[in-house]
């Protein structure tokens, strides 16, 4: 979950660069952990590596090197925590140094046998400040190198980070650099994220390219169990017994870094949820040729494999699952084809049934969440198939899956998920239809027919935000005071209630559950007393009645014991007005595609009620952006 970010520049002078570089980087990763902040600093001449480490957000960090700045650098490395082992303190703080201070050392991940080697050290003599396991790594390496110098006379910190890396268990990315070294920075990766940037006379390393992306946009992908060593002008990757690894892959980041900032927004959510029409489009674009056909070119899976397909596994967590949820009911209908949905962390732990007929399909925003990655290995090993939707480049989901679809929603800073969400909805709907036009579920303008709704969705979705935003602003603050919400949903309405609530719950700290609205009177309802706000999406009257009637109903129920009703309906739904306190209103639009217009309210709602109670709608408590462990 940790953010990561290293540099190495000319080791002939020194300057603040390496500085500049860390902080700016650990400024666009902070989404990864705000639990403090640390850098790392190096340069010819220095006994031991220059290390400045504060508690809290990065601000913390930036205002103490302004009162007592460091010195310049040649090379550096910094953090930001999300804490996993050891509280949030300036002592459990990264980066951790060797005995000796010559070495430093970041880490994200957890080292799961990190008791035994603390108890092996310290029968040495060795004494730790911390209670962090990254600690007993940077105590390691240092005398791991030291044991080097010991044997050849010579440093080698490339070999010796490489040495730590056949020794730990767990998950892991760590780098480290070293004062008589002062022109390297190593990393290692094992289940945990790390990228190369490439740069002229300088090179950088990061949790993401987000780490890199104002410098250069040309990236390097580093692979599991691959250790690195950069300095000014050369780039080495081997694996962890050194073996060099030839040709590894290079790509150009698809957007730059003002992608990545606010722009004048208040926050990263609120501008994230401005994109959410963009989001949209952006996924739609090169998906289909002139003559309106699919041609989902980058998914390199054999449409006969396809053709033999006869059950989905979605694996995802939190919004990615509701987006996979989406998708069952669209998929099922298009395709006539069974879809679960299955939480990640749950799935390789109940021993699914998996053949080579079934597609797993795995939905992650980062592309680095581990119960997502740990369940698409399970996958693999069992022979299916799996198919990646994601939407960062070069990420370790895509690489280790069968075919990708990437959703190209650009930058995600803010937290909790909005127009990700949005983005992975749009890309299942696309594997659905090809699905459903290589095994002719559907005929060829039925499918087209979609096609053009889909690419009129971002037009509906810019309707709510251009119409609805002073309603769902009143109804905040007429709101704010709520101690606990519910949302109800059926059919495509059911996951949009969950990711409502969801959003709610994460970033204004209310409690909220969602439910099927079917199961309101199978316990729920219970929790119904006057002024209780229940949130309540209505499908569309047109083509379902019944299930519209349904919920109309169930919107009567909760009204006849004194809840306050917030319901998000189609334009023209005489019935939403006649019954609820409030209506958020959508365009038409066809029913499975509904999802992509009815959450954007909800989000908004959201945000407007964290604003209130004036918290961080970016940075909620306890969360991490990417969660790189299991």
């Amino acid at each position: 979950m940790c953010g990561i970010v290293g540099y190495a520049g000319s080791v002939r002078t020194a300057c603040g660069r390496p500085l500049e570089v860390c902080l700016k980087g650990l400024e666009r990763l902070e989404y990864r952990g705000y639990d403090s902040a640390g850098v790392a600093l190096a340069a010819p001449g220095m006994a031991r590596v220059a290390v400045r480490k504060k508690a809290g957000r990065l601000g913390n960090l930036v205002a103490d090197l302004k009162a007592k700045p460091m010195p310049e650098a040649t090379v550096g490395i910094g953090h930001t925590r999300w804490a996993t082992n050891g509280e949030p303190t300036d002592v459990n703080a990264h980066p951790h140094v060797s005995r000796d201070g010559k070495v430093a050392l970041i880490h994200n991940g957890i080292i799961e046998n990190a008791s035994r080697l603390r108890l092996d050290l310290e029968t040495e003599g060795y004494t730790f400040v911390s209670s962090t396991d990254t600690e007993v790594a940077a105590k390691l390496l240092g005398k791991i190198a030291q044991e080097i110098i010991d044997a050849t006379g010579q440093p080698d910190i490339f070999e010796a980070i490489r040495r730590l890396a056949r020794m730990l268990k767990g998950a892991f990315t760590i780098l480290a650099v070293d004062s008589r070294q002062p022109d390297l920075v190593v990393g290692i990766r094992h289940d945990s994220p790390l990228v190369v940037g490439l740069g002229d006379g300088e090179n950088y390393l990061g949790s993401d390219v987000a780490a890199f992306v104002a410098y250069t946009r040309r990236a390097m992908e580093l692979g599991q169990d691959q250790a690195v060593c950069i300095s000014a002008d050369q780039v080495l990757v081997t694996d962890f017994q050194g073996h060099p690894v030839e040709h590894p892959r290079r790509y150009t980041i698809d957007w730059d870094a003002s992608a990545a900032e606010k722009g004048g927004w208040d926050s990263f959510m609120d501008k994230e949820i401005h994109e959410d029409p963009a989001a949209v489009s952006n996924t739609l674009l090169g998906r289909y040729d002139e003559s309106g056909d699919l041609d989902l070119d980058e998914v390199h899976i054999d449409e006969e494999v396809f053709r033999q397909i006869d059950k989905i596994i979605v694996v995802a967590c939190g919004t990615a699952s509701y987006a996979g949820l989406v998708a069952k009911y669209a998929i099922e209908h298009w395709v006539r084809i069974p879809v679960e949905v299955e939480l990640a962390h749950e799935f390789r732990y109940r021993d699914p049934i998996l053949t080579p007929r079934t597609l797993v399909v795995a939905i992650s925003q980062s592309g680095e969440t581990m119960d997502t990655l740990m369940a698409l290995r399970h996958a693999r090993e069992q022979g299916s198939r799996v198919l990646a939707i994601c939407n960062t480049q070069g990420s370790t989901i895509p690489r280790e899956s069968d075919a990708v679809l990437y959703t190209h929603a650009g930058p995600e800073v803010a937290v909790a998920s909005t127009k990700a969400f949005l983005a992975q909805i749009v890309a299942a709907y696309l594997l659905g239809l090809y699905l459903a036009q290589v095994k002719g579920t559907m005929y060829r303008d039925e499918i087209h027919q979609t096609i053009d709704n889909l690419k009129a969705m971002p037009a509906k979705i810019q309707k709510v935000l251009d119409s609805q935003a002073e309603v769902i602003s009143q109804t905040a603050q007429r709101m704010s005071k709520a101690r606990s919400f519910l949302f109800l949903g059926r059919h495509v309405g059911y996951p949009v209630a969950l990711e409502g609530a969801l959003k709610l719950k994460e970033i204004a700290y209310i409690f909220t559950e969602g439910f099927a609205a079917g199961e309101l009177k199978h316990g729920p309802i219970a929790l119904v007393e006057p002024g209780e706000p229940v949130v309540v999406i209505v499908p569309s009257a047109r083509g379902r009645n019944v299930l519209h009637d349904k919920v109309i109903s169930a919107i009567e129920e909760v009204k006849a014991r004194g809840a306050f009703t917030i319901v998000v309906a189609e334009e023209g739904d005489p019935d939403a007005g006649r019954y609820a306190d409030v209506v958020f209103w959508r365009p038409p639009c066809p029913t499975l595609l509904s999802p992509l217009v009815d959450v954007v309210p909800l989000q908004l709602f959201a945000l407007d009620m964290a604003r209130l109670k004036g918290l961080d709608v970016d940075k909620p408590r306890n969360l991490a952006k990417s969660v790189t462990v299991e």
